[in-house]
């Protein structure tokens, strides 16, 4: 499993944290931000939503001060599904009922809870019963 991780000036020290700990168990690539030093979250947002386009990664996780802004850069490319979550309920379902294949979070999350919310989105499983194909397509035609 790759799994990629972006992160703004805000999200920086998260993404470390997390690249360290989830680098144990997956292969993790990095598509920035390199320092604290301010910078731009779409930057970063579009790395990481190519590289899921490009199949260079499974998976992907977006991190910036509140989480929105990357969430909302993303969803604006081509495929890409990401979801911004905020405890692991959110996660689970994010990859159940929403297929999604990026999760975004606030830089301020604690890397223990974003470790967990990563884990039980990549350990759930897309449900693809009809009202939630249905859902999905119907959001799909919106883009």
């Amino acid at each position: 499993m790759k799994i990629g991780i972006a992160a703004d000036h805000w999200g920086y020290k998260l993404k470390e944290s997390l690249k360290k700990d989830l680098g144990k168990k997956y292969e993790i690539l990095d598509y920035g931000t390199n320092s604290e030093e301010r910078t731009d979250y779409p930057d970063y947002a579009v790395k990481l939503g190519n590289a899921i386009n490009n199949k260079e990664i499974d998976f992907g996780v977006a991190i910036c001060g509140t989480g929105i802004g990357m969430s909302i850069a993303l969803n604006k490319m081509k495929n890409i599904t990401c979801a911004k979550v905020n405890n692991v309920k959110e996660a689970k379902r994010a990859k159940e009922h929403n297929h999604a294949n990026t999760l975004a979070m606030p830089g301020s999350t604690c890397a223990c809870k974003a470790k967990k919310m990563i884990e039980e989105f990549l350990n759930a499983k897309p449900n693809n019963e009809e009202a939630y194909l249905r859902r999905i397509e119907k959001v799909g035609k919106l883009k």
